[in-house]
């Protein structure tokens, strides 16, 4: 009976939510050699419907610039302005009556992040991070904005140890006393922990432990899907479970009503050589996958329907970052505000409208295994009812000659067909969605605008290559694929 009522005090939804319905928003870097003017900022903000946005300091010019917008903002303490603030309480009153007094009236700045990943990056100051939250939010009562304006600081999800499964996890021991005060801080204050949660960096350095698929948001069957065996909980993807690590490593520590707002996360276009997930397609799919995520309510598996709001790094590409390549590579747009790559939100809200789904294609995978592409098109152009007669000599398809060529063109028609629905761009794991057009020459695919990509509705006869030959046959085939259904050939996480 014990262990029965420890579960269900774990599945509790949470008493509070740090807004009722989950948003996503946007971070800011400047750290770009071209930046954009603050006018042309907000602009591009507008043009995109971002209501929500997180700064890394409180620049002048960009508070005005936001006046009377109704963009919700997020302003931040340097890190290096900390021990100041923390000393003294003039101090923090004259940075509130600096940074916030005089944009207040005309700019609807809603929170303050006091330092960013201090914890982790400059643990020196670790001792003095509550009092220098606690100083600003003592000049925020002064002001009378504390109502308006909540207090917190983000943290780097690495203050969380154990954090798979779920349930198992805490933070950091060293770090217990600060976040103890951090925590009842946060809880009489009514405000949020702020989290960055990489999907990208636990994808990465799990040496293969973590799936592709689970770190993308992408459907995974049930018998994939990582279980936390100690509340039965199903996960289907890094971000739910690393945030609901939080909410666990809370509960340990005897706070429960504290909701979570992820302040950063997101997904590399651009890698080094060393770095080939890094690539604009994942972080298409991973932007695209997380915006949908955020935006439908369903919360977590701890906390359904409890809003997980969320804002994504970033606004820009920041070429001027120190380290690798995919450092300088997180932004969604280019500064000139042209989409680093067209995100594919179908259905997703008003949040960035750069959304034109019919601009994405299904591609056979680099390196798929060249007899289950050509099973994957045999059904594509059998049973799957894709008109593939542009591929036959002479046609404008036919050309290049490759098993892979073939199936992307066939591929790309199914799903197009399918209306570019979830789990329709899979085929048994040997195709995936880009925002690259295949087109090429006088073949023109479904997506881009063309008129060769066309299918029909009824049973054509299924292309398949003969094992002495390249060209194309004709044959009919079996189908061992589910339709409406991606399988995925991974293993589960444990």
């Amino acid at each position: 009976m014990t262990i029965i009522i420890f579960i269900f005090l774990l599945l509790l939804p949470l008493i509070g939510s740090a807004d009722q319905d989950a948003f996503v928003g946007v971070n800011i870097g400047t750290a770009l050699s071209d930046m954009p003017n603050p006018t042309q900022t907000v602009i591009l903000l507008k043009s995109q419907n971002i209501r929500h946005v997180r700064l890394y300091d409180a620049d002048r010019a960009m508070l005005f610039a936001l006046a009377n917008t109704g963009i919700h903002v997020t302003v931040s303490v340097p890190n290096q302005q900390l021990l100041g603030i923390a000393q003294s309480n003039t101090t923090a009153a004259n940075w509130v009556s600096r940074n916030i007094l005089p944009y207040i009236t005309t700019t609807n700045i809603t929170a303050i992040s006091v330092g960013t990943e201090v914890l982790t990056t400059t643990p020196n100051t670790a001792p003095v991070l509550v009092s220098a939250l606690e100083n600003i939010h003592s000049a925020l009562i002064s002001a009378k904005l504390d109502s308006q304006i909540k207090v917190s600081t983000a943290h780097s999800s690495s203050i969380i140890l154990d954090s798979f499964p779920p349930s198992q996890a805490f933070f950091n021991r060293t770090l217990e006393p600060v976040m103890i005060s951090l925590l009842e801080f946060l809880q009489s204050t009514g405000s949020y922990l702020m989290l960055n949660v990489y999907p990208y960096y636990d994808y990465t350095r799990s040496n293969g432990a973590i799936p592709l698929d689970y770190a993308l948001f992408r459907p995974l069957s049930p018998d994939k899907e990582a279980i936390d065996l100690n509340t039965l909980l199903h996960y289907t993807n890094v971000f739910d479970a690393v945030v609901d690590a939080a909410y666990f490593a809370m509960m340990y520590l005897n706070y429960t009503n504290i909701p979570v707002v992820v302040t950063e996360s997101g997904w590399p276009s651009k890698g080094d050589a060393s770095e080939p997930d890094a690539n604009p397609d994942n972080a298409n799919t991973y932007n695209s996958n997380l915006i949908k995520h955020v935006l439908n309510n369903t919360g977590t598996p701890k906390h359904p329907g409890v809003a997980t709001s969320t804002y994504i790094y970033e606004l820009y590409n920041e070429d001027l970052k120190a380290g690798s390549t995919s450092e300088k590579n997180w932004g969604l747009f280019n500064p000139d505000g042209s989409p680093v790559y067209v995100l594919h939100l179908t259905d997703s809200g008003s949040v960035l409208a750069n959304d034109t789904t019919d601009r994405t294609f299904c591609v056979a995978k680099d390196g798929a295994d060249v007899k289950m592409l050509q099973a994957a098109l045999d059904w594509a152009c059998g049973p799957g009812k894709v008109n593939c007669s542009m591929m036959l000599q002479g046609q404008p398809c036919y050309e290049p000659d490759t098993v892979a060529a073939h199936a992307t063109y066939a591929f790309n028609a199914y799903y197009h067909r399918m209306g570019m629905a979830d789990g329709t761009c899979d085929f048994n794991g040997v195709a995936t969605v880009t925002t690259t057009d295949p087109s090429s020459g006088d073949c023109t695919f479904l997506g881009s605008g063309g008129g060769n990509g066309t299918f029909t509705n009824g049973t054509s006869l299924a292309p398949s290559y003969s094992t002495t030959s390249g060209s194309l046959s004709l044959c009919n085939s079996i189908s061992f694929f589910d339709i409406g259904q991606a399988l995925v050939l991974f293993a589960v996480f444990l």
